[in-house]
């Protein structure tokens, strides 16, 4: 009976191979190998790894971050970790994206490094966007507070001096989950700024911040601009706020909206805000779809998301330190 590591002597010999074509079966081999394998057991793929072409190593990248979209138990964080000083830098942005659920400190000083200095702009942005979550475990006391203050300052020398808009937008979202001082002058200053990406970083911080006191009249703002991208934005934060005051103008737009990932957006939220008529009109849309499984499945998980929401809404009713 082949054992694992025969089979993964035989996949690398297929990535190796450019007369094999490098299937989605292979792929998904591959991603079965890989998963939760350790640092010894991947060294073989890595002795070869520059002898395989850069489109086949891309598109085993880009299935792996497919696969662990889709399968939460997935972990390549092996293989991840050995990739994020490889010199291509589409290669590192790929590892980047498959440690972003990663948790431990050990890797945040090479992601502030790569944050700081690495020469490819999407492996930039979205170690910034990763290291956001980090902030975010320093908030719930799961990571050391020199590990956060470090990347605290990191992201805000990053919001306060890049000179691209692009990482300095990444740096406001990332500290949109720090309660530090600084922060909500970063987010006002970003949402006074005239163009639409920067008013979007502006809402998304602010739907990380929990604050929905401090920013209930941006995101409500934000959900009636003229640009999609800020709607977006605003929809996702009024969501995160469990914004009550959002609830009229989102069951509004379910009718009116035209751009359908503002429009996916405002159902969900819906759930995760509840409230009055949120389940009716939920219902009304799923009687409205015929054969359309993917926004049909979309909507049961909507309304199982506010069977939850309601339920806790329920609970905050009770009085449990009553005699």
């Amino acid at each position: 009976m082949p054992t694992l590591k025969d089979n993964f002597t035989e996949l690398i010999v297929i990535l190796r191979d450019e007369s094999q074509e490098l299937s989605f079966g292979a792929l998904t081999n591959f991603a079965k190998a890989l998963t939760d394998i350790a640092p010894a057991q991947i060294k073989p793929l890595l002795k070869v790894w520059g002898d395989v072409s850069l489109s086949r190593r891309h598109a085993l990248l880009a299935h792996l971050k497919h696969e662990l979209d889709d399968n939460l138990l997935y972990n390549f964080n092996a293989l991840a970790r050995s990739l994020l000083h490889d010199e291509d830098g589409i290669t590192r942005t790929y590892a980047i994206r498959l440690l972003a659920d990663y948790e431990r400190e050990d890797l945040i000083p090479t992601f502030i490094n790569i944050a700081l200095n690495d020469p490819e702009i999407e492996a930039r942005t979205d170690t910034i966007s990763l290291l956001g979550f980090y902030v975010y475990y320093g908030e719930l006391d799961e990571i050391s507070d020199e590990s956060l203050k470090k990347i605290e300052e990191t992201l805000l020398q990053i919001a306060q001096n890049a000179k691209r808009a692009k990482f300095k937008q990444c740096a406001v979202e990332a500290l949109g989950f720090s309660s530090r001082e600084e922060v909500t002058a970063l987010i006002e200053k970003a949402w006074q700024e005239e163009t639409a990406m920067w008013k979007a970083s502006a809402l998304f911080a602010m739907g990380r911040s929990y604050d929905s006191d401090r920013w209930q009249e941006q995101v409500l703002e934000g959900l009636v601009h003229e640009n999609e991208i800020v709607r977006l934005a605003a929809t996702k934060s009024a969501g995160n706020l469990s914004l009550d005051l959002a609830r009229p103008i989102l069951l509004n737009n379910l009718g009116e909206e035209q751009d359908e990932v503002v429009l996916k957006a405002s159902i969900w939220s819906l759930s995760e805000i509840g409230g009055e008529d949120v389940r009716e009109y939920l219902l009304s849309l799923l009687d409205q779809l015929e054969g359309e499984d993917e926004q049909e499945a979309f909507l049961e998980d909507a309304l199982e998301n506010l069977d939850f929401t309601e339920g806790a809404q329920n609970l905050e009713h009770f009085d449990f330190d009553a005699p």
